[in-house]
């Protein structure tokens, strides 16, 4: 079954490759979807694909790349809207 969450990561995580490294998280994982900073500092993704593979994703995202430090996490579902790919904007 295929699910979209959408997560807004708050803490440390601009300037720390979070979304390339989410980027290449979620195509090993076959998630579509995308990642983008926002003026407010947080970093925000939507993921899209299987059940499993976008916990994943959550759970990476939750515990960061490297030198990322993700304070807070709110994770929201969505409906998918048929995502092909990963986009970093």
């Amino acid at each position: 079954m295929t699910v979209r969450r959408r997560i807004v990561a708050h803490g440390r995580v601009q300037g720390v490759f979070f979304r390339d490294a989410t980027r290449r998280a979620a195509e090993s994982r076959g998630v579509a979807g995308w990642a983008r900073n926002n003026a407010d500092g947080t970093a925000e993704a939507v993921f899209e694909g299987e059940a499993g593979a976008v916990d994943a994703m959550v759970e990476a995202v939750r515990r960061g790349p490297g030198r990322a430090r993700v304070e807070h996490l709110d994770v929201a579902a969505e409906e998918p809207e048929g995502l092909r790919g990963f986009e970093v904007r």
